[in-house]
């Protein structure tokens, strides 16, 4: 089955270190997500980069920071998107949050 419609994705980024309630920020808010019932959620550890606090974070055993950048991609109605903006605002120190409207197309499979 397919279908299509208009949809919001969101891209937060932050460091593998951050935490909240002391798990790590992605994991908390990955179940925040799942709590909402947000359609799509994808953890993504980059290997170099930096953000507003102009700090390089590193990931891999040859660097002295063993903090990853951290990407989520998070794809929903605006609606949905909404409701998770409060968390984030309770549990991002420092990272960034980009939004954009995206087309989804979703495939999945039929019941037979």
């Amino acid at each position: 089955m397919k279908e299509q419609f208009p949809a919001r994705m969101l891209r937060i980024h932050f460091g593998e270190d951050d935490r909240w309630q002391g798990k790590p920020l992605y994991e908390a808010i990955v179940a925040r997500c799942k709590e909402l019932d947000i359609a799509e959620v994808i953890v993504f550890r980059g290997i170099e980069g930096y953000g507003s606090g102009s700090r390089i974070r590193r990931s891999g055993h040859w660097s002295f920071s063993k903090d990853a950048p951290i990407q989520l991609s998070i794809i929903d109605t605006e609606e949905r998107l909404e409701a998770l903006i409060p968390f984030l605002d309770e549990t991002i120190e420092e990272g960034l949050v980009a939004a954009s409207p995206v087309e989804v197309i979703r495939y999945s499979r039929t019941q037979a």
